[in-house]
């Protein structure tokens, strides 16, 4: 980069220009680090002030790392306004449209990537065969760094999933499946060791729960998952409350990405005040720690640069947004990320379901019976009012749950699209289309509950021990 910013830079958005600042603090650091000439330092710093000033003057803030800028819009004054905007954080999702959240502005608010059709084309051509039905139809839609991973799998280079769960209730919904679902998923094309993390510290420190019944949760919450399928010999799922006492390894790097995460940008993250107990405060740092491969000695062998590959919804983006921004000031690698879309709730798509609710979605231990009452009665229809202006009009796909449950879990793509065509031509009423969902979901939820009888507290102790997997390193 050269000394003086000669770019365009009041052509860059936001975003852009805090990237840039990132990115110059980074280069700005490793100089110091290789002790580079005096002269090189001072030039990559002038540089680093001078986009400092440039972020501020469009921005209308200072430059704070860990924290990108709010979805700003610029007006023709130069000044700025904040965009009516969907609320989405680790703790809550709400939006005004029926269609559920804008997935598009969320890209550009969180300065992720849009898996594409290239993309697609490419993890096709290194796995060789086709892609899961989740990236085919968007449900996974944003990535960091997803080429990266694509560029050590074709090198013949390792890198590892990691998931996770925060187990506040004792029966999981289908949505929660989703991201087990596809994490499997991808462990079996590439082959890849998988950590999943049960944060049962964080449900202590945000629920109204006794320690014991958040762990309790967590050991129940295990059993689901092992019952998606997962390979005992290439995953280890953990308790925050068991594991962060025996390993060395991973509370070490917890203590590096504290050190490195003031309050303020934790507070500006996470939206903290300072009537939060501090477990809150230091708990993204635990969050954050699994990305790295040294908190798992047991497994890599003690190696610190393989790269971490995350699924999981895009409201928990915010603490690796902050890890990504610790990462190469611990000296590890910046963890890479696959985002999905939310889960609609049975009521519509302006919120995500909540556990407490026991109508707002299809919970794992529900009976066919409840399957059924709970679509008819409560899924949200894109329908018309009356027969006449259904075949008439035609249905709505776009704001119809029945249509959105079954996009994620009728995996015949013809099949899906014949749906489609019939519902928003009229053809096929509502109540058929619910019809449709219930016969979907109830083989599926009785197939999830029978591997769920054979997962016994023997097998789940396996699964939760710290032990060498499958892999050499």
């Amino acid at each position: 980069m050269a000394d003086s910013p000669n770019c365009d830079l009041k052509s860059l958005s936001p975003l852009q220009l805090f990237e840039k600042v990132t990115e110059q603090g980074e280069k700005v650091r490793a100089l110091k680090a290789g002790k580079a000439p005096k002269d090189e330092i001072d030039a990559a710093v002038r540089m680093l002030l001078s986009l400092k000033l440039s972020y501020k003057t469009t921005t209308g803030q200072d430059y704070q790392a860990g924290l990108p800028p709010k979805d700003l819009v610029l007006i023709n004054n130069g000044t700025t306004k904040e965009e009516e905007e969907d609320l989405v954080d680790p703790w809550n999702v709400q939006t005004s449209n029926a269609k559920g959240v804008d997935y598009d502005k969320l890209i550009v608010r969180f300065g992720s990537s849009k898996i594409d059709t290239d993309l697609i084309n490419r993890i096709e051509r290194a796995i060789g065969q086709k892609p899961h039905h989740f990236l085919r139809r968007g449900i996974f839609f944003s990535h960091r760094d997803m080429d990266q991973v694509l560029d050590a799998y074709e090198n013949k280079k390792p890198f590892y999933l990691y998931t996770g769960r925060g187990p506040s209730s004792q029966a999981m919904h289908v949505g929660h499946l989703i991201p087990f679902m596809f994490t499997k998923w991808l462990q079996e094309v590439f082959d890849v060791p998988l950590v999943i993390q049960l944060t049962d510290d964080e449900k202590y420190l945000w629920k109204d729960m006794t320690i014991e019944k958040a762990y309790e949760y967590a050991r129940e919450n295990a059993k689901d998952i092992i019952a998606c399928g997962f390979d005992v010999n290439k995953t280890f799922i953990f308790s925050d409350l068991d594991y962060l006492g025996t390993s060395a390894g991973f509370y070490k790097n917890i203590v590096k990405v504290q050190k490195h995460v003031t309050f303020n940008q934790v507070k500006g993250i996470f939206g903290f005040t300072d009537s939060d107990c501090i477990g809150k405060i230091s708990f993204p740092a635990i969050q954050a720690a699994p990305s790295f491969s040294s908190s798992f000695p047991q497994i890599f062998n003690g190696k610190e640069n393989i790269q971490c590959l995350i699924p999981c919804a895009i409201d928990q983006d915010p603490y690796f947004r902050m890890t990504r921004d610790v990462a190469p000031r611990i000296g590890q690698p910046k963890p890479a990320l696959l985002h999905s879309v939310f889960f609609p709730a049975l009521q519509g798509a302006q919120t995500k379901m909540s556990a407490s609710d026991p109508n707002s979605s299809i919970f794992l231990t529900d009976t066919p019976k409840q399957i059924k009452t709970k679509i008819n009665k409560h899924a949200f229809s894109g329908g018309r009012d009356t027969i006449e202006e259904h075949r008439k009009y035609g249905g709505n796909c776009d704001v119809d749950v029945s249509f959105m449950y079954l996009t994620f879990f009728l995996e015949d793509d013809d099949r899906l699209e014949q749906l489609k065509q019939a519902y928003t031509s009229g053809e096929l009423l509502t109540g058929e289309l619910k019809k449709v969902l219930i016969e979907t979901m109830q083989p599926l939820v009785a197939a999830h509950q029978e591997r769920r009888k054979q997962v016994t507290d023997e097998i789940v102790k396996q699964f939760m021990t710290p032990r060498k997997l499958a892999f050499e390193f």
